[in-house]
């Protein structure tokens, strides 16, 4: 793809930033206190706006239920302040793992009362989407077991098939649902979702509004994830993406920043499935501890642009060539050739066409935006928005 191409591909790429990742968040031994972060939704969608202003390429809002609800519950209000910031709602995600009613999990909970209250708070986070505009339901369970007989697997599979099942035929028309995965925590002998293969049964077996969510952080050391990428599309499954980075375990490390050849390699199965990729919803899930908060996000959405920037680059024909003639190391050099390739050049171009900052975490930097939302963000207006 030459470079001109590229550019425009660069501009209209979309990343999705999550609420939760402007607000106060840690580990389980310590959440630090950042200066000026988000306390109320309205900061959040003004912290995104923010990072959409210095990238261009960020301008949907994902959000977390009971997180995000505004006082008195109306979420046409949200939509419309994320609107007159220049920003869409993107993904709804429910929260069921925080009551102490899903001690023994939620939806796979072999008490059915519970299950029930669980299957209530997605009906509501489905009412949520038609108030927001939201096209997708991300949900992540954090079911399972931590001892051997605590409860019958082949029951809390069909638990979970039951509410999923559930999910999918309440969804309105033109939406869809996204089942994450994770092998291991808070469960730590067994997990209900633990897998891209056990996500994609469930998937299939629901209906085709059903579709899986990969999560970087959700896999044991050295999976393939690009493999995995690959066949969910092959197979028209793959939903979206939770973009982060990982040391050990789910270490909600900023995407790109421990294992960046990773990040292109998943953007080059991207790349190379073209229009088979066109609905991926392409959404980062962090949890900055010790960074700033609007510039930890600029970094991560910087970080999959210049990704996928080295993805456009590779020589799709030479590369087929090389396979197809079994010529192993041209078809390696050919990948590593894109991925060692410099491309701030054309990020900065694309960020410059669109009228956004060449250098994007330097001009927030200078801006004054920290320093301002530090001061005013210590209380809250009068009308209850926050400090905008």
């Amino acid at each position: 793809m030459d470079e001109r191409a590229v550019i425009e591909a660069l501009k209209a790429q979309r990343i999705e930033t999550p609420s939760w990742g402007y607000a106060n968040s840690g580990t389980r031994f310590k959440t630090f206190s950042a200066p000026g972060a988000a306390q109320t939704i309205w900061d959040k969608i003004v912290d995104a706006a923010e990072v959409h202003r210095c990238t261009g390429i960020a301008p949907s809002l994902a959000l977390h239920i009971p997180w995000d609800t505004p006082d008195g519950g109306d979420f046409s209000k949200v939509r419309k302040y994320a609107e007159e910031r220049g920003l869409k709602i993107g993904a709804i995600n429910p929260n069921l793992f925080q009551d102490d009613d899903y001690r023994l999990g939620s939806i796979a909970n072999p008490d059915p009362h519970i299950r029930s209250k669980a299957l209530e708070h997605l009906d509501e986070c489905i009412e949520i989407m038609q108030q927001t505009g939201s096209r997708d339901l991300s949900l992540w369970f954090a079911d399972g077991t931590n001892y051997a007989g605590q409860d019958d697997l082949r029951d809390r599979k069909r638990r979970t098939r039951d509410a999923l099942q559930h999910v999918h035929n309440k969804l309105p028309s033109g939406v869809r649902m996204l089942v994450e995965y994770k092998f291991y925590e808070p469960a730590f002998y067994s997990t209900d979702l633990p897998d891209w293969g056990t996500a994609f049964a469930h998937c299939v077996a629901v209906g085709p509004n059903a579709h899986v969510l990969i999560d970087l952080g959700h896999h044991a050391q050295g999976v393939n994830i690009a493999q995995i990428v690959t066949f969910l599309l092959d197979e028209g499954r793959l939903g979206g993406f939770h973009f982060n980075n990982r040391k050990y375990g789910d270490d909600d490390l900023i995407v790109g920043s421990v294992n960046p050849f990773e990040l292109f390699l998943i953007y080059n199965e991207i790349v190379a499935a073209g229009s088979a990729a066109n609905e991926v919803a392409f959404m980062i899930d962090q949890s900055h501890n010790i960074e700033p908060k609007v510039e930890a996000m600029i970094e991560s959405v910087l970080n999959c642009q210049e990704a996928y920037a080295k993805a456009l680059l590779v020589d799709r024909e030479a590369l087929s060539q090389a396979q197809s003639h079994g010529d192993v190391l041209q078809a390696h050099r050919i990948v590593m050739d894109a991925y060692r390739t410099d491309v701030r050049p054309l990020t900065r171009q694309a960020r410059e066409e669109l009228g956004c900052p060449a250098e994007a975490v330097q001009d927030h930097r200078k801006s004054g935006y920290v320093q301002e939302k530090t001061k005013s963000r210590r209380s809250l207006s009068s009308d209850g928005l926050g400090s905008g």
